[in-house]
Order: C-alpha cells, then structure tokens, then sequence
C-alpha cells in the first residue's frame, strides 16, 4: 500500500521545466490492495443516470447517489478480488456468447446492438468488459452461496403444508423495496442511524417522494438501479418477511420499516393479480451428462469429451454409469437423471434440444451458458401436474429464497472483513 501511495505521490510531484503537467486521478477509496478512482466513479454515475432516464426514474441528489455508488463499487471490487484469488476467469468466446444472447433478447443483430450502445454513448468495448464482470460476479455468487443451498423434501412438505394458496400459485405481487444494510457487528448508534434513514425514506415516499428516486439514493440492494424493482413475484418466491407484510397491503401502500439480518427494509406494493395456470401438461423424462467450459477446458475440448461419450454409449456403454464419472452436474450422482421435466422448467438451449428428441434418441453435444450437454429423452407424457408442479414450484420457491437471503448475509460478511478506507470527502 505505501508502494502505491508513493507511486501516486511521485506523478504529483513538482515537474522539471519544459514538462507538460499531467492529470492525475484521484482516489476516493481503497480496497484492500486495491483503489478506486475519481475517473471510474465518475463512469460510474454516467452510467446509473443513463439507466434511471431510460426507466424514466428522477435523477437523485448528486452527492448523495455518488456515495451510494461508491459503496456498491466497493463491494463489487472486494467480490471480484474474490474471483480473482479463487482462478475464476471469463474466457472471450464466453463474452461473446453472452453479448450475443443480450442483443438477441433486444430483437436486434449484434452489429445494430452495437451501434445502438454507441449511439448512446456506450464504447462496444466498455460494454463487453461490463458483460465480462457481470458473469464472474455471478460466478463468484454461485460459488460462494448458491451451490451450497440445499432443499430437503421435508422442508418442501412443510413449506406445502404452511403455504398451501402460495404454493398454488393463488396471488402475486408486482413488488419494490429500499435496503439499508447493517454491518453483522454493528454498534446501538450505527443501527440507529440506519433505522432512522428507513423511517426517513418512508416519510419522504409518504410525502410523495418517487420510491424509485430514493431507491436509487439509498437502497444497498443490487437493485436499486432499477428503483429497487424486485418485478412480480409469487408469495413463494420473496422472503417470508416481505410476504407476511405484503399480505394485508393493498397496490400503492408502504410498509412499515422490517428488520432482518441483512438489515432494515422498506417495500412498496406496485400491484397485485392472481395466477395459476392448466394442471395438465406434457413431461420429459431426461437424463444429461455436463461438461463445463473454463480455463483451462474450451469449447473444443468439452464438445471433443462429450462427441467421445456419445460414441461409447451408442457402442454399449451404460449411459447412467458414465454421467456419474463424467458430469459436472448435481444430477451426476443419480445417473444424470433429472425426472420430469416440464416446459419452462430448462434454459432454452436445452429444452429446444429436449423436444427435438424421441424416446430413447440422444443427442448430438448441446450448448447451453452452463457449458456443454449429452441429452437422453426416456420417456415422455401427458399428465395432471397439479401436485408435481407444486413441488417443483416449492422447491425451487425455497431455493431462491434461502439463496437470497444467503447472499445478502454473505455480502455483509464480505464487506465486514474487506479492509475499506473511504477519501470521497478528500477531493
């Protein structure tokens, strides 16, 4: 560190005559080994407030939204310090994947994508290296948390037996909220501070306050850009929390301030409608054998793996004995299997690929952004799903929900153990 400082102390230091002076960037945090600078925090806003426009949410007050982004460029850099430690790296063919899905999902060509994000000030190159970061974050979460969340059938029993009009889907919610994030080790006066700009932030929206504009000031959640929009969300699919709150709220209304772990929340409901669906519906039962790309394994290499998979099976192999010794997948223990599987229930790769196949056909290698598939249709039909869909919408209900609220406790502890010296006030 006083390396770095001295670096930064010599390009400030007084220049020889004849010299042209040189602009230097000012720090306004420290990460660990690690700074932030003026310049980046400055792209930083640019960006968010391009964001907030195109989503039609008032601009917050400068000073304010620019410490909120600093904190959230903190906790970003400390997770991608993470990454790095850990080996965790994005390959180009992966970014370009990625950019590719992202202009397809736009209804556009990539050459149009890219001159739209230039024509809105956005260097296609800039884009990318956003693109790069945002897949080894998300790696760094399903590492660290995600992979680690288990649903026992127990627990799905209960949460069916508490929740049963959530479970089927009776009601859902077009939801917002303001987090306000609390250190684990907090002090009486620190909690208090944050419980007063919660109850602060709620006068304020009372007031008639845009809950998207103070969202985007104050809300610690990934969200807040998006004014702290969670979209619509069955009962099942937000934590019990904000579902007992939300219960007794009508569209319109503000919660009172709730206190968990992570720290204290403020919800609004935007709307509210019923849902459900058909209870008949046609199943696949498949089985998968998955090869990851990385590093240190290409495209190549994992379609060359799986084409030699594929060979040995149609040659006699027992397909179930070689996805236990060759998939990268949770399912590798039980042959591959993955049951029943119903429309939606895939990535759209793999039940494109799911649907092209009969009964008893395998595939040829698929991709997916998991990596590279060996698909085996077994068997297929048609059948009241009512209870089984439950189930699956139980499970993976209770998934994300610990999931979640796993992650938000592992970003205070991350933050709570980040050395972090702040010098924003300094310029």
């Amino acid at each position: 560190m006083r390396l770095l400082l001295a670096l930064l102390l010599a390009c400030a230091a007084p220049l020889a005559a004849g010299q042209r002076p040189v602009l230097v960037d000012r720090l306004v945090a420290v990460v660990n080994k690690e700074v932030i600078t003026s310049t980046e925090l400055a792209a930083r806003v640019a960006q968010a407030e391009r964001q907030l426009r195109r989503q039609g949410i008032p601009l917050p007050e400068r000073a304010a939204f620019e410490r909120q982004l600093l904190d959230h460029l903190i906790l970003e850099k400390a997770q991608l310090q993470l990454a790095a430690d850990g080996g965790l790296r994005v390959d180009e063919l992966q970014v370009d994947r990625a950019v590719q899905r992202i202009a397809e999902g736009n209804k556009l060509s990539l050459p149009e994508f890219r001159r739209v994000l230039e024509a809105d000030g956005v260097p296609f190159e800039s884009f990318r290296a956003d693109v790069r970061k945002q897949i080894l974050l998300t790696r760094v979460r399903e590492r660290e948390v995600d992979d680690r969340v288990q649903v026992s059938d127990t627990e799905i029993d209960i949460y069916l037996e508490v929740n049963r009009a959530a479970a089927a889907g009776a009601v859902e919610y077009n939801v917002a909220h303001i987090l306000l994030r609390i250190p684990e080790q907090a002090s009486p006066e620190r909690i208090g501070e944050a419980r007063a700009r919660a109850e602060q932030a709620r006068v304020d929206a009372l007031a008639g306050g845009d809950f998207g504009r103070l969202a985007a000031t104050l809300s610690d959640a990934d969200d807040a850009l998006q004014g702290g929009a969670l979209g619509w969300r069955a009962p099942s699919r937000l934590p019990e929390l904000f579902a007992d709150s939300l219960q007794a709220m009508k569209p319109g209304d503000l919660s009172p301030i709730l206190r968990s772990p992570a720290g204290f929340h403020l919800l609004k409901l935007i709307d509210r409608r019923g849902s459900g669906g058909p209870a008949v519906a046609t199943q696949t039962r498949v089985r998968h054998i998955l090869v990851k790309t990385s590093e240190l394994v290409s495209e190549a290499d994992a379609r060359r793996r799986l084409t030699v998979l594929r060979e040995r099976i149609v040659a006699g192999a027992e397909f179930a004995e070689l996805a236990r010794l060759n998939s990268e997948d949770g399912s590798a223990a039980r042959g591959g299997d993955l049951g029943w599987v119903l429309p939606g229930d895939t990535v759209p790769e793999f039940e494109r690929a799911m649907l092209a196949l009969k009964p008893g056909e395998m595939s040829e290698p698929v991709r997916t952004p998991f990596g590279f598939h060996l698909l085996q249709v077994l068997e297929r039909r048609t059948a009241d799903v009512g209870a089984e869909r439950q189930r699956m919408q139980a499970r993976q209900a209770l998934r994300e929900r610990k999931a979640d609220e796993a992650y938000q406790e592992w970003l205070r502890q991350l933050r709570d153990r980040t050395y972090v010296e702040l010098k924003l006030e300094e310029r």
